[in-house]
């Protein structure tokens, strides 16, 4: 079986967005089988064990049998260690898949630190922002708060309609769905943002979105092949296309979520399977296994 690790960056707290929070996910790989009927992932979820010091596992990472790490940022800045970010970044230069995501303006900064090229995939708002002026943009008008990066898909618990880029990547292939891609994604009112970085020829964006309030396209997820720098990787603009919360949201969120949820998921199952198959996709493709 391929060994998936689901990791946040924060130690484990009931209200935040602790691995736990995650569990849809990890049941969905879990879930999944071959051909042949048997397991195709063996997945293990964990926070960090604690803050300011480092991980046992993040910083030992290269040293281990896992095959790829889904890495949840859903810290202020401070959720890796540079032990933490050196023990990734070797992980991935071993040529071991890697997922990389977070949030809105700030939230999951950490991955700055990361010298690998998924996570320079990330524009925030205090570091690494994006130098293109027409992206720096605030487009969620209801949660005033929180500045650029904050891409307004729709609510919580609601789903989007997807845009798939340049030829179809791999991981956007579904043989149920009526063309034959990916069509669907949980939607969220402030999603991060990312882009191919303009020096890596493996890199490109494979999947976008559209404001649900101004029309403003968006980059949802950039891929990059594997390479002698590194194996494949990931770089998706928010976390909450793979939350609990988002997939089904009586599941409940962190008392800071002040935002009511939709409720389209429950009324259109077809989103939540779109979904479903996009993370099975990703898992094999992070593995090196072509998705069926």
């Amino acid at each position: 079986m391929i060994n998936v690790l689901l990791q946040s960056t924060i130690k484990t707290d009931a209200d935040d967005w602790s691995i736990e929070r995650f569990s849809l996910l990890r049941a969905c790989l879990a879930a999944a089988r071959g051909a042949d009927g048997e397991p195709l992932f063996d997945v293990t979820a964990r926070d960090r064990a604690s803050a300011g010091r480092p991980d046992p596992v993040l910083s030992t990472l290269h040293e281990s049998d896992v095959d790829e790490l889904w890495l949840f940022a859903v810290d202020t800045g401070d959720g890796l260690t540079p032990e933490d970010a050196e023990g990734i970044a070797r992980f991935h230069r071993r040529g071991s898949g890697l997922l990389v995501t977070r949030d809105h303006m700030d939230l999951g900064s950490s991955i700055c630190q990361l010298d690998c090229s998924p996570a320079a995939a990330h524009r925030f708002h205090s570091r690494n922002a994006d130098p293109d002026p027409s992206r720096r943009c605030i487009d969620d008008p209801y949660t005033t708060a929180i500045l650029w990066p904050n891409y307004h898909s729709g609510a919580n618990g609601d789903f989007q309609r997807v845009r798939v880029v340049g030829d179809p990547h791999p991981v956007l292939r579904d043989p149920l769905s009526p063309d034959g891609l990916v069509r669907y994604l949980p939607s969220h009112p402030h999603e991060g943002s990312v882009v191919a970085p303009a020096d890596d020829a493996g890199a490109r964006v494979i999947m976008a979105g559209r404001s649900a309030v101004t029309g403003r396209p968006f980059n949802l997820a950039v891929a990059f092949e594997p390479s002698a720098a590194g194996g494949p990787a990931i770089a998706q603009s928010t976390f909450h296309h793979f939350s609990d919360y988002n997939w089904r949201p009586a599941a409940g969120a962190p008392s800071f979520v002040g935002e009511p949820p939709g409720d389209g998921m429950a009324r259109f199952p077809e989103a939540l399977r779109s979904t479903q198959r996009y993370v099975r996709n990703v898992a094999l493709w992070l593995a090196r296994q072509r998705p069926a």
